[in-house]
Formats: C-alpha cells, structure tokens, sequence
C-alpha cells in the first residue's frame, strides 16, 4: 500500500522505515530540510538500535522515501499517518499541540478525493474531536478526510521490535453518522488490518475503540508506569531510613501476581520524552475538562521521582564528606536510559548539572548522548572513555546503567582515581565486588547487602511502555 508519514523526527522516522519494511511504499514528510537530507542520505538522526539497516535497506529498495514538500503527501496516498511530536509546553504542562495542528492545516487543504488520517502522537483525550472540526473547516469541496487514532507504543532503544512485533495495536474513531444512500463505509479498520497484516496474523491483540479511549490509551499506561517506579522509590526513602533492603522489598512484594517484579527497580527515576511531560499532561488535562481529582494523585508520583534527583546529590555528597566544592566528579551516563541518546528531563544529566552548580568539577561520558549532553550542559567536562572520565576522580558516579558500566570491575579504575569512591545511583553495580576491592561503594535507595542486584530486572525497562527501557519506559511520544 502507498502510506506517508508527516513528522519525521523519533517516532515518524521509526514508523516510517518500518512500514516499509513491511513492504508499504512511503513517504516519509518533515519540514525540517536537513532531517530530511540526513533520512534521504540513509543517516539516522538520533540513536536507535537496528534502525539504520531497516532505513538504508528500504531506502535502497525504493520502498521508501522522504520529502519536505506536503503537496507531494497528498499526491502520493490516501493514507497519512501524523507522527508528529507532542512535547510539553515551554511555560506550563499542557501537551504542546502546535505541530499537530500544523501538519493538519498545511495536509488537509491540499487533499482531493478519499483519504484517511491515521495519528500516532501522544495528545490529551479530545484532542481528535477538536481536528476533526479543523478538518471539516480546511478540506476542500467534494475531498473526504476521515481522522483515525492509532496510538504508539515504543520503547527506546526497542523502537523497531515494538512497531514490527507490537503487544498490541489500537484504532480509536470517531462517531458515525446514520448511514445515507451511496455513504461511504469507514476506511480506518478495515485499512489498518491491511496495513497492518502480517503482524495481525502473528496473533497481536488488534483493539478498536472511539477517540476518546484511544487518546487515553497512552497516556494511561505511562502514567501506570510511572506510579509503579515512584512507588518503590517511595519505598526506598523509608528503607534508607529504616536500614532496610529495598530490594528485598521489591522482590518479596513482586512475588505477588497482582504486582509482579517489573519496574519496581528502586533508584534515580525515570526520565525521557515520554512518562514525566505524559504525567503532567494528563493532569492538566484532568483539571481542563472538570475532572482534577482524578489524577490528583500523579502530582505526587511527579514529585516522588524529583526528589531521586536531589537524593543522588545528597548521596554523592555525603560520599565526600559533605561538600563537593572544588572536588573531582566522574558521572557514568548522562542519557535517561540506556541504549539511548535522548537527554530530555534526563535525570542523569540533570544530577550531573547539579553537582557542578555546587562547584564540583565535573566530567561526564555516555556511549551515545555525549554531543545532544552538550548541547544542554556545555560547562560540563567531556571525557572520552569511562576510564578518562575518571581519571583523577574523588568519586565515580554511575547514573545510567549502560552494559559497559553495570560490568566495568574495580580493577579498571583503581588505576586512574584519585580516591575509590563509587556511587551507584541505579543499584546495578554488585557492591561486594567493590568493596572488596577497598572501594567505598554506596547506593541510591539504602544499603546493598548482597548480589541480588545483579538478579533485578534491567532498569533499562524503566522507561518505555511498549516504552520508560527493556520491556514495556516508556514510550515515545
């Protein structure tokens, strides 16, 4: 089938080169010149496993294609999904809808005939009953827009398994009219089952529903999944003053099937493009249309996983005997989650930032996110490795658990520090290890008593539904 993709940036370039994967011919469409150079030239912009073999391999094909030009959208399908992004507002914590309703009011005009719209952005509930009076206002007589929502489910780091292998695929629409004489039945199920075939025939769960449930869909499970993970590290605040082991806690409870173990990693929290501006858009959106206590609640989950941030700090001083002034840091990752370059509401990067602020010298290394780290913090120092990022270190901070740090050994860096100080902000490290080494070896959310660190579930889960992570992280919006 003949599909464009309007938006291009993490979630459109994704879906774009996966539904041409998937055979499709596409057209993918941003107005940002260069992205669409680097697309066309076979360069992904960001970092995602696996995505620049799926690009290059269709692009080569001919299945695949990108533009600036929305008039050539309209020239080549009838079918258009909107993967545009919703961040949140610059001055408050309403989702910023401007780029959805620009992609609908520069499309919609230059439509003629049948076609349908198929968004994949994250927006509030509502959302596609305000477009769709847009639409009926901007299309052209005798052209037909139908407006559909299929919501996205990725995980970063996990984008091109959760679009080709997905746990579930959901289509809101919109109300039906009574049905006249020579009406047009809808398009949106019946062309998303062809679109989306070959996965359906694997058995993936294909929900449909209005617009309303659709829209909330998203959001929902991230703001589930962040009270999960603030849960727990809420859990950890007591058993850092009670002296428990929280990952005991988190095991014993997690042994109930009414919770189960995942994301119930206590630690730095969670961070990204997705849970934290989800959560607060779905709170503004509460209070909008009446209903504020609904969701009252996540103001307090957005609070609990803030606190880590201030925490870790706190931690990384105590390490040092109570001031960090003119003192050497390393801090290991600066991305929110491993296997990513994204540094949005990042709380590695943010801790990072903080330290320096109270006048530590800082010097960070991440294995993807170092050029968009110094883009936002360029006082920051830049190493090159983990082992020069420490060079002369007074403490070693690990604030993302990136492979290469979760089983980095002692012996690696005593050579190069200043003093064997570690502080494990994602409870990933196995502390005997370290201490045995002779290293002074402390973890965000209470004491470590054992290996049972290395049994946790990756917190790279943390993150994404289908996103926070490794499983289910979020999710990319």
């Amino acid at each position: 089938m003949k599909l464009t993709v309007i938006g291009c940036g993490y979630l459109g370039a994704t879906h774009a080169a996966c539904m041409a994967e998937l055979g499709h011919d596409v057209l993918g469409v941003d107005v940002d010149a260069a992205k669409v150079a680097r697309l066309q030239a076979g360069e992904v912009p960001f970092f995602e496993p696996g995505l620049s073999d799926i690009l290059r391999r269709n692009l080569d094909a001919g299945r695949l294609r990108f533009t600036t030009d929305h008039h050539a959208a309209a020239e080549h399908a009838s079918i258009h999904f909107i993967g545009v992004g919703t961040p949140q507002e610059a001055r408050g914590h309403r989702a910023d809808l401007s780029a959805v309703y620009a992609a609908i009011d520069t499309l919609v005009p230059t439509l003629r005939g049948r076609h349908l719209l198929i968004g994949k952005s994250t927006v509030p509930v509502g959302t596609c009953a305000e477009l769709a009076q847009r639409i009926a206002v901007l299309r052209t007589p005798g052209a037909d827009a139908e407006l559909s929502w299929s919501p996205e489910f990725l995980r970063e780091g996990f984008a091109v398994e959760d679009t080709l292998r997905p746990d579930r695929l959901v289509l809101g629409t919109g109300p039906r009219p009574a049905p006249a004489e020579g009406a047009d039945e809808p398009l949106a199920g019946a062309v998303l089952r062809e679109i989306y075939r070959e996965i359906l025939e694997a058995g993936v769960p294909f929900i449909e529903t209005d617009w309303a449930t659709a829209e909330l869909v998203k959001v929902s499970a991230n703001a589930f999944l962040a009270t999960k993970i603030s849960f727990i590290n809420a859990m950890s605040e007591l058993c850092e003053i009670a002296g428990a082991d929280v990952d005991a806690l988190a095991d014993a409870i997690g042994h109930d099937p009414r919770i189960g173990r995942r994301f119930l990693n206590a630690g730095l929290g969670f961070g990204g493009g997705c849970l934290p501006k989800d959560i607060r858009a779905l709170v503004a959106r509460a209070e909008d249309i009446g209903a504020p206590r609904s969701v009252g609640f996540l103001r307090e989950v957005d609070s609990i996983n803030m606190r880590r941030r201030a925490a870790a700090v706190q931690l990384v001083t105590e390490a040092l005997g109570g001031e960090v002034l003119g003192r050497n840091i390393a801090v290991l990752g600066t991305a929110f989650k491993p296997e990513s370059d994204d540094v949005r509401d990042s709380p590695a990067l943010a801790v990072a930032g903080r330290l320096a602020l109270d006048g530590a010298l800082v010097t960070v290394f991440d294995p993807q996110a170092m050029a968009n780290s110094r883009r936002l913090q360029p006082s920051l120092g830049y190493a090159r490795s983990a082992r020069h990022a420490c060079e002369r270190a007074d403490v070693v901070v690990v604030a993302t658990e990136w492979a290469e740090f979760v089983h980095m050994t002692p012996e690696e860096l005593t050579p190069v520090v200043r003093e064997r100080r570690i502080v494990d902000l994602r409870r990933c490290l196995d502390p005997g290890t370290w201490r045995a080494a002779g290293w002074d070896h402390r973890a965000l959310g209470g004491v470590v008593t054992d290996t049972r660190v290395s049994q946790r579930t990756p917190s790279a889960q943390v993150n994404g539904l289908a996103s926070e992570a490794t499983t289910a992280a979020a999710v990319l919006g």
